[in-house]
């Protein structure tokens, strides 16, 4: 039935014609897994641009959309984050599978006459796989992508005579914002994938032409005798890896669950970013240069290497294949790759052993985490991702508390004037500490008050004391027979010489504890700190009478009381 439909179309077009010179072709001295590259390359080619597709229906190319839009597809889309992983991962794996492809090319020598400009286009197509790589890293507008890319083209504008303009015209001018990430964006959806099309193209045509390069320890008599057609010897080995390396890719994107997300891009703050893996060679190097060393090694070695390859064939110009008889050249490969590997090496060890950055990554990772879920439950501001962090239960207050209140509540210990307020503020384990040390310097350490001295009960009168000093902040889980065990301890011990717990109570030689951290005691005490209630004369901290609205003074007194249950 369809014999009738193939007629048509190949009267019409030829193709199978076409399809059996293809297929028919001979592979001069037989099969082999090495020549499977090409054509897994290809492979990786078509998936890139398929998942591009993909992740192009739901991408919003502006500073203010592009997070929000990854972040969606990433986290709400069914199989976004799928999707994705593919598209990254598969864009390393194009990396690695390229390197491969020019190491085998090089072994066997396929770079010599009359194969020079094949390889010429190769090395080209390797650079262009890395233009891909920086242009799709800035796409999701996070942290990362964001603050790498911007050294990227900061190395970029430190070029000599154009170096200005070149960065410029890669972001679109003098710095960073929409226009910039429509550029990226135009340069690695459009222009780029247009001169991969067509440089696949020639190289795929220029392979037709000169074939493989056979094997250079078989002599003309015996290539001719293990000759075998592609199909189906030569195309069932591409299958086959092809089939492995798409395996791969899924595995490492399960185990991944994709391509991570950083918070969103904020140019406000310091972010000590890292590039791809295939970019940490440069990026560590750079790191044993300084001054306008640093600039002529950035732009020097990428020029040295692909200088280098290009030349190979000119320079290389020997009949034999031979690796033995090429040792020179493919040394200088063999130690190139050895420096980029130690290097590469040496970047993610001393990572891993740097404290100050994993606490940094440990940071970045929450922060992570809590912009992409407050997308997913409230969604995204207009005014772009970062503004996501603005809807955070609490925020206002915790803006409140760090602009008027962290400079004397939350600085370091020479800074502070005052208790310290962070996380863990009025919890059992901060009002413990309290009673046994009041004088410590994160506590009324830094006052000028007469500090009361430690509380010296102990065991099961002591935890009375904490519970019923807890209970007062209002408090869901506190014991209530322990809170009043502590109220009896309270009454017929020394405490109540001092304090009264009543709320009502004035003029005490220390502060009325009643009611001590629940919402009415902080508002009227933020708006009243000298309250006979509390410290009267003694007190140090200005009142913030008609400073604040009714609903900032709720917003910072929810941040205050949701510090006890705070992690720190």
């Amino acid at each position: 039935m369809l014999k009738p439909i193939a007629d048509w179309f190949d009267a019409r077009t030829g193709y199978r014609a076409s399809l059996a010179a293809a297929l028919d072709e001979e592979v001069l001295g037989g099969a082999r897994f090495a020549y499977v590259f090409g054509s897994v390359l290809t492979f990786l080619l078509v998936l890139q641009m398929t998942t591009g597709v993909f992740l192009a229906m739901y991408y919003s190319p502006s500073a203010t959309d592009a997070w929000a839009s990854v972040a969606f597809l990433n986290d709400q889309v069914s199989a976004g984050w799928f999707i994705r992983g593919l598209h990254s991962h598969g864009a390393s794996a194009m990396v690695i599978v390229s390197g491969l492809h020019l190491f085998q090319v090089a072994l066997f020598g396929a770079y010599k006459k009359p194969r020079e400009l094949n390889w010429i286009v190769g090395v080209l197509m390797l650079g262009l796989l890395l233009a891909f790589a920086l242009t799709g890293y800035l796409l999701p507008w996070d942290q990362t992508g964001y603050w790498a890319t911007q050294v990227a083209t900061g190395i970029a504008g430190t070029a000599p005579l154009a170096g200005q303009q070149v960065q410029e015209a890669m972001q679109a001018g003098n710095g960073y914002g929409n226009l910039t990430i429509t550029r990226f964006f135009a340069l690695h959806v459009f222009v780029l994938p247009a001169i991969m099309i067509g440089l696949t193209a020639l190289h795929i045509a220029l392979f037709r032409k000169h074939h493989q390069t056979p094997p250079w320890w078989l002599d003309e008599k015996e290539l001719r005798r293990r000759t075998q057609p592609f199909w189906p010897d030569q195309m069932f080995k591409d299958i086959v890896a092809m089939a492995v390396v798409f395996a791969a890719l899924i595995i490492v994107n399960f185990q991944t669950h994709g391509a991570p997300l950083d918070a969103p891009a904020d140019p406000s703050t310091a972010f000590d970013a890292r590039p791809e893996w295939y970019f940490r060679p440069l990026f560590q190097g750079l790191k044993y240069f300084h001054g306008i060393l640093e600039v002529i090694v950035a732009l020097g070695a990428p020029v040295v290497v692909g200088g280098a390859l290009l030349a190979l064939p000119f320079v290389d110009r020997g009949p034999s294949n031979n690796p033995k008889k090429r040792l020179p050249y493919l040394a200088v490969l063999a130690v190139g790759f050895a420096v980029a590997v130690g290097l590469t090496m040496v970047s993610y060890l001393e990572d891993r052993g740097s404290e100050e950055f994993q606490e940094a990554h440990a940071v970045a990772e929450a922060s992570s985490e809590k912009a992409r879920a407050l997308a997913k439950k409230y969604g995204v501001p207009p005014q772009g991702g970062a503004a996501v962090f603005t809807l955070e239960p609490g925020y206002l207050g915790k803006k409140i508390f760090e602009h008027d209140c962290a400079g004397c509540h939350a600085g370091k210990v020479g800074d502070r004037k005052g208790p310290e307020i962070i996380a863990g503020f009025n919890s059992r384990l901060y009002i413990s500490a309290l009673l046994r040390n009041p004088s410590a310097n994160r506590f009324f350490g830094p006052t000028k008050m007469d500090v009361m001295k430690p509380v010296t009960v102990q065991g099961e009168e002591f935890e009375a004391l904490v519970e019923l000093v807890y209970a007062q902040t209002g408090a869901e889980d506190a014991d209530v027979a322990l809170a009043a065990k502590g109220q009896e301890y309270f009454d017929e011990g020394s405490c109540s010489d001092c304090h009264s717990i009543d709320w009502e109570t004035e003029e005490d030689v220390g502060p009325n504890l009643g009611r001590r951290g629940d919402p009415q005691m902080l508002r009227e005490f933020i708006v009243n700190p000298g309250h006979l209630r509390w410290y009267g004369e003694k007190n140090e901290m200005p009142s913030s009478k008609g400073k604040y609205s009714d609903a900032e003074l709720d917003e910072l007194i929810g941040y205050l009381v949701g510090l006890r249950t705070a992690q720190k």
